[in-house]
């Protein structure tokens, strides 16, 4: 393998001939925290100011605060130590889900037993640049972690064995600062998305409860029953394993209608229909409908096919609602209103079940609803649509600018591009 000019073959890949490779042993030092016991709540937990992380609370990025704290007694009385501002925490238990999950402390804390603290030698491992590259190389617990507990851990001596190619100290901090202004960017959109979601359930909570109305628009509500205004069908049937996966027929899956208030038309599933079956198409304004679920909260989320599909079915586990007239109701309102708080609370009243909650048709057919003129649900669907529409376009920039940082991490931590004048080293 020929390696370019400037550039040195390592164990943990190819470096700037500048760059060191060492274990993170010889650069920190690393501990275990502690989890006082509980018996003593009184004591050790009550009424604490001291914060203590768990490894919930590792979000890998800063950690600010915790949803616990400790008494000044339980640090007193027990190993609990209190690591200073700066800390790399990363997670030992918790399943693949959970180990190598890191944080760093923007406040002096205590850690449970589950988490190891490293405290770096500054001049030679800069806390920030530790912390960019464990979270960028965070599959790499999945090949040490051990499964002898019940789930997959990885250990202290693991933490020390692990392997960092570093540039001097003032590049670590240089490519911690480039990277740690597109956290602050994503930060930023992600609290962006969070404010519209709020304005958006405040809004629809006055909207569709006609205690705001939009401008034009008068009058009482009406109170309306689903039967009256359209019928119910079932989904696909008599279908076995083999006629899923190939076929003309497409079908909507049953996360497609929870997770969506328009289905997403990308996401179709196929299915063999022959020519003799006789199954129930779904249709351009038809609304679909999960019939159980886990808890009461998520029977009966509602689903609206916008587009005209032939061929297209719905599975087995959903059924759908065809509008009779298309100028009594409008469907998207109608998706809109049964997802809101009050159509949630609604659609809990009628599920039924102790372990597994059901909605019969027939229920939902029974169920009243207090509904403004036609014209006003288009305009007050149109408004929601918007706001999912400003809402869409966020998260597309949040996740290309997740993309963006990702590239960022695997060209600056690996010495690919350098932030420092290097001579030939330079990509």
């Amino acid at each position: 393998m020929t390696v370019r000019p400037g550039y040195k073959q390592t164990e943990v890949g190819t470096i700037p001939v500048d760059w060191k490779v060492s274990t993170l042993g010889a650069l920190a030092e690393i501990s275990s925290g502690t989890t006082p016991a509980r018996a003593l709540h009184e004591r050790y937990y009550k009424n604490g100011s001291i914060a203590w992380v768990k490894t919930l609370d590792l979000n890998n990025s800063e950690i600010q605060g915790t949803s616990e704290c400790v008494t000044e007694a339980a640090l007193n009385e027990t190993s609990l130590k209190r690591y200073p501002i700066g800390t790399v925490l990363v997670a030992m238990y918790g399943g693949f889900q959970q180990i190598g999950r890191t944080g760093i402390l923007r406040l002096p804390a205590t850690v449970n037993q589950a988490l190891s603290a490293i405290r770096t030698n500054i001049g030679e491992l800069v806390p920030e640049y530790l912390h960019a590259t464990l979270n960028y190389q965070v599959s790499y617990w999945k090949t040490v972690a051990s499964s002898s507990r019940k789930d997959p851990n990885i250990t202290s001596q693991d933490i020390r064995s692990f392997p960092i190619a570093y540039p001097d100290a003032s590049e670590q901090r240089a490519i911690a600062t480039a990277l740690n202004d597109v956290d602050a960017l994503l930060s930023g959109l992600e609290r962006l998305i969070a404010k519209k979601r709020d304005l958006k359930q405040a809004t629809m909570q006055q909207l569709l409860t006609g205690q705001t109305r939009l401008p034009g628009f008068h009058g009482k509500w009406a109170v309306k029953r689903l039967g009256d205004i359209g019928f119910t069908y079932g989904g696909l049937t008599g279908k076995t394993k083999a006629d899923f996966g190939n076929g003309s027929g497409q079908y909507i899956t049953f996360m497609n209608v929870m997770s969506n208030v328009v289905i997403d038309c990308s996401d179709f599933e196929r299915v063999q229909i022959t020519p003799t079956e006789s199954q129930n198409r779904v249709m351009r304004g038809d609304l679909l409908f999960n019939g159980s679920s886990e808890t009461p909260e998520e029977v009966a989320m509602c689903a609206l096919l916008m587009v005209d599909m032939p061929n297209l079915f719905l599975n087995s586990f959903c059924f759908g609602f065809r509008i009779r007239d298309p100028v009594q109701a409008d469907g998207l309102f109608l998706a809109y209103y049964i997802r809101s708080r009050e159509g949630r609370e609604l659609m809990k009243s009628l599920a039924q079940g102790s372990t597994r909650y059901n909605l019969s048709k027939g229920a939902l057919l029974d169920a009243l609803l207090q509904l403004p003129s036609y014209s006003e649900q288009v305009a007050i669907a149109a408004v929601f649509s918007d706001m999912d529409a400003e809402l869409s376009a966020l998260e597309a920039r949040r996740d290309k600018t997740r993309a963006l940082k990702q590239a960022m991490m695997q060209k600056l931590l690996t010495g690919k591009t350098r932030l420092v004048p290097t001579g030939d080293a330079n990509a």
